[in-house]
């Protein structure tokens, strides 16, 4: 399918701006260009809290949005994208209280420490640290810590999947469900997506070399299932979800670890979204295929989380 008109439009309006590339940049520019305002009209949900938490090395902050109606509700994990480097509560945001209501579970957004202050393994350290707090209050959230979901997207997706990963080896939380958006899940840039889709797409093949050297200390790292979970033994997980993009040069990878979950035995769908590109699913108001991707995700993680 060709590259969908609103999308082609939207990076055709990108391409005019002749803005410097990210690749060129420090990271603390690109986070302060990237910094997002919270909407005026947010999804009405009953209640947001920031919190700090208790981290391995130092305190997490938080965001805890709660859905109208009665608890316990499940509880959501959300571990945001950004490729490690940039974003944050405030970036993501809209996407969580859409999760948050559509699902009706308490989501937790977790603002991770970012490289290259904090390179690898910090992230998912401080991920699984959030999570294992979030179950261990869940009375206290209004959340049925039974009924847990890890969910995140491009290196939030990365991290619920390490989290996983940490939780089954370590004896962790034991979560029901993964949902996988676009996830980063190996250091690896000749999958053919890259090929065809490592440039003009938004998301290019030089950025994701940008993020993986801020993230990694050394090269060696990449081959740790926590960096690269699609080198991982992958049985015994929870069941997932894992959507992908067309126009995605991590569309391969993602493709790739849903296809060696099932192989290890782990109950999987994938769902290729065509003409999308990488970010899709937070560009509401650019797409309709935004709030069809938001309604898939919900309704799968409800089918899991009832």
């Amino acid at each position: 399918m060709p590259l969908a008109p609103e999308i082609a439009e939207m990076l055709a309006a990108a391409k005019a701006a002749n803005l410097p590339p990210m690749h060129t940049m420090d990271p603390v520019e690109v986070r302060a260009a990237n910094r997002v305002a919270l909407i005026d009209n947010p999804i009405p949900i009953a209640a947001v809290e920031n919190r700090h938490i208790p981290g391995p090395e130092s305190e997490i902050p938080v965001r805890i949005y709660t859905p109208n109606g009665e608890g316990p509700f499940p509880l959501v994990m959300y571990y945001h994208g950004g490729g490690f480097v940039i974003c944050d509560l405030d970036s993501h945001d809209s996407l969580c209280r859409s999760l948050c209501a559509k699902i009706g579970a308490v989501v937790v957004s977790v603002d991770y420490r970012l490289a290259p202050e904090a390179k690898f393994p910090a992230a998912p350290k401080d991920c699984y640290a959030a999570t294992c707090w979030s179950v261990d209050n869940a009375s206290d959230l209004n959340a049925d810590s039974s009924r847990l979901c890890l969910a995140g997207d491009s290196a939030g997706g990365n991290l619920a999947a390490a989290v996983a990963l940490m939780a089954r080896d370590q004896g962790g939380p034991v979560a029901r469900h993964q949902l996988l958006i676009y996830p980063v899940t190996d250091k690896n840039f000749k999958t053919e997506s890259y090929r065809v889709n490592g440039e003009d797409y938004f998301l290019t093949t030089k950025t994701m070399e940008w993020f993986w050297d801020h993230y990694l200390q050394n090269e060696e790292q990449s081959n740790d299932p926590l960096a690269s979970p699609l080198r991982a033994e992958l049985s015994n997980l929870p069941s997932a979800t894992v959507l992908t993009a067309e126009f995605d040069p991590l569309r391969d990878e993602g493709i790739a670890f849903a296809d060696a979950l099932a192989d290890a035995g782990v109950e999987v769908e994938h769902k290729l979204f065509e003409g999308m590109i990488h970010g899709f699913v937070s560009m509401g108001g650019v797409s309709d295929q935004t709030e069809v991707a938001i309604d898939y995700l919900s309704e799968r993680a409800r089918a899991y989380l009832a």
